[in-house]
This record gives structure tokens, C-alpha cells and sequence, in this order.
């Protein structure tokens, strides 16, 4: 007895890409380069989707990727600026507690407002021993930048090879308006700006989390 019934019919071949491949979307995050979750990027005839951020094709400047590195070198001078000034003004402080103790006879009321000096220049060292912790910790991140002429920059991260290849599609979508592009890339979420170097003098907006910064 025949069960197997009739054969669908053979389905037809996908139709050619018309042109470069869109890039897969990251197959992982690598925690040296990516912070934040998935961020649809898209671009349709006239205009590059970067998550809620919009640029005219027409006005995109540059596309390129490069290293954002952490301000390291900055932090340990400021950290060396900040002990040097915070204990000389300790000094000062007791020097001149020291002397008016001496004068008015009452050494134990300035020996208390000595020690509370040097409790809150205590402080403030670990306050900036930990600032600078936080920047000599920091990861460098592999970023593409997607700069318009109106000196707005979108930053997203991810892989080196992936974002490579999506500069060139990028690219090929501006030269030929017909292109379409969806793909995904990695939210880069940076919650001090200033820790890094951008080249120029960047300030995020919008708090921590999102993609896009103006300069300054």
C-alpha cells in the first residue's frame, strides 16, 4: 500500500544578493570588546538606523573603526596632582593648627581639628586611589565610529572582522542608494566618558548606555 501521496513541488532557488553580503550578526560577546546587549543597526535608502538614532546617508562624514583606550597615563598624573595638592593643604592645615594651639594654649581643641583634617585628606586619597583604579582597570574596546557632518559621532562595538566588514557595507549602501541593511551590533555602554580617549574632547549624552556622543 502507497502512503508517501504526491511529492511537493521543489522550491524555488533564492534570488542573488544585489550586492556585498551583510555581515552575520556577532556570533558571541567578547568581554574585552562589548559592554552592553544587541543594538539593531539598519539602513534603508536614505538613512542609517543606529538603535533610536537617526543619520541621513547624505550626511555621513566618515565611517571607520579604531581602539578606544582607557585614559591611563591622564589618571595616574591626576592621581600624583590631586595627593601632592591634598597633602600639602594637610600640611598647611596642621602647621597652622599647631601654631594657633600653641598660642591660645588649647593644643586639645586644635589636636582634635588637626586629626579631622587628616581623617578627611585620608578620604579623599582613597577617593582618588579608587578613581584611578577604575581607569587603570578599564577595558579597551575595538568600536566603529559612524561620524556625520553635523559633529554628531554613533559609537557601537563588537568584533574587529565584523565591524570591518560593516564599514565596507556601509559604505557600498551610501555609493548605492537601494541598498538595505539589518543587522546587529553590540551596545557600547561606558559610564564615564571622560576615562577614555577619544582623539578629541567627546562628551557622551544621555547618561551611560547609549551609542551616541557630540563633540566638544
Amino acid at each position: 500500500m502507497d502512503t508517501t501521496g504526491p511529492q511537493p513541488p521543489p522550491q524555488p532557488p533564492a534570488p542573488p544578493p544585489t550586492g556585498p553580503p551583510a555581515p552575520q550578526g556577532p556570533p558571541g560577546r567578547s568581554p574585552a570588546a562589548s559592554t552592553g546587549g544587541p543594538l539593531d543597526l539598519t539602513v534603508t535608502k536614505r538613512l542609517l538606523w543606529v538603535g533610536g538614532a537617526v543619520y541621513p546617508l547624505q550626511n555621513v562624514a566618515r565611517v571607520y573603526t579604531f581602539v578606544l583606550h582607557p585614559r591611563r597615563k591622564e589618571a595616574v598624573l591626576l592621581f600624583l596632582r590631586r595627593t601632592a595638592l591634598t597633602i600639602l593643604v594637610a600640611m598647611g592645615f596642621t602647621l597652622f593648627g599647631a601654631i594657633a594651639g600653641f598660642l591660645s594654649r588649647d593644643q586639645e581643641t586644635f589636636g582634635g581639628f588637626i586629626t579631622f583634617i587628616w581623617f578627611v585628606s585620608v578620604a579623599a586619597l582613597i577617593y582618588f586611589l579608587v578613581e584611578m583604579s577604575v581607569v587603570l582597570s578599564a577595558s579597551s574596546h575595538f568600536v566603529m565610529a559612524v561620524e556625520s557632518n553635523g559633529q554628531s559621532t554613533a559609537l557601537v562595538t563588537g568584533r574587529a572582522e565584523y565591524l570591518n566588514q560593516l564599514v565596507h557595507q556601509i559604505a557600498y549602501a551610501i555609493e548605492n542608494p537601494d541598498t538595505e541593511l539589518r543587522v546587529q551590533v553590540q551596545r557600547l555602554t561606558i559610564s564615564n566618558p571622560s576615562n577614555y580617549y577619544f582623539g578629541d574632547t567627546v562628551n557622551m549624552y544621555g547618561g551611560s548606555g547609549n551609542t551616541g556622543v557630540s563633540r566638544s
